[in-house]
């Protein structure tokens, strides 16, 4: 019985395997692509619900200017592409849900300075979008809770069922789901390179741009890199140098 339960879930999991486009990646998807941008929809009319939008003309063409072009960029024409501005100057951050639904807030202008750098910003979130990063975090989960319940249910009795659960979420946490958020991260960052280039902005923007946002964010102090679900600033701009020619070779400035 017990062996056919594991050749039953590793014929699961295989099936369950996909490529992350550009990267080759294998990655866990068990949620379908249709459902994760169904929930990706949700949770965006949610926040745009809550936050208040900018009205600001320029902004906003902009911001669909340069998201459109790197929509385009990904290929991706059967996603409902849609661009909003949230206006709030405390937060510098972006983000694409699944399925196309991006934001960016107003923070994060001073930092981006310009088309080149917000184009750096957008390609990086968009490339979450395209790689379904939300959608590989859902599929962790969904293993982690089946193997923490199978290893309270096999306990012989319920503190140690509890024991075993505290220390399957632990390792877990540092050994799986971290470390693969800077992996996601590090991915986005390769991914947003080619698109921006792509889309006709010089990806060396990008390494301007991080080094700014790793100036802005020593202001407010990080955790050190194995307790945060980015990679160290450092690290991260040395990545896109090494990835800079790659993403140059499609690089053909707009006219």
């Amino acid at each position: 019985m017990i062996q056919v339960l594991i050749a039953s879930v590793a014929a699961l999991l295989l099936a369950a395997c996909q490529n992350v486009p550009i990267t080759g990646r294998s990655q866990l998807q068990m949620i379908s692509e249709g459902a994760e941008a169904s929930l990706g929809l949700s949770a965006y009319q949610d926040v745009l619900q809550k936050e208040k939008l900018s009205l600001d003309p320029k902004l906003n063409e902009m911001v669909t200017r340069v998201g459109s072009r790197i929509a385009a960029a990904t290929g991706r024409s059967d996603y409902q592409w849609e661009f909003k501005v949230i206006d709030n100057d405390k937060l510098a951050n972006a983000f694409c849900l699944p399925g196309g639904k991006v934001a960016v807030y107003t923070g994060i202008m001073p930092v981006a300075k310009d088309e080149a750098g917000l184009a750096a910003v957008i390609g990086h979130e968009v490339a979450h979008a395209i790689a379904r990063h939300g959608g590989e975090r859902m599929s962790q989960q969904l293993l982690l809770e089946g193997a923490t319940l199978a290893a309270t249910v096999s306990a012989r009795d319920e503190s140690t069922g509890q024991l075993y659960a505290t220390l399957l979420g632990v390792g877990a946490t540092f050994g799986i789901l971290l470390p693969y958020s800077r992996l996601h991260e590090s991915e986005a960052d390769r991914m947003g390179l080619i698109y921006m280039a792509k889309a006709g902005y010089d990806p060396r923007a990008a390494r301007d741009f991080w080094a700014r946002m790793a100036a802005n964010d020593k202001k407010q102090g990080k955790p050190p890199e194995w307790l945060s679900t980015h990679p160290a600033d450092d690290k991260r701009i040395r990545q896109i140098e090494q990835w800079l020619p790659e993403a140059l070779s499609h690089y053909r400035p707009v006219r």
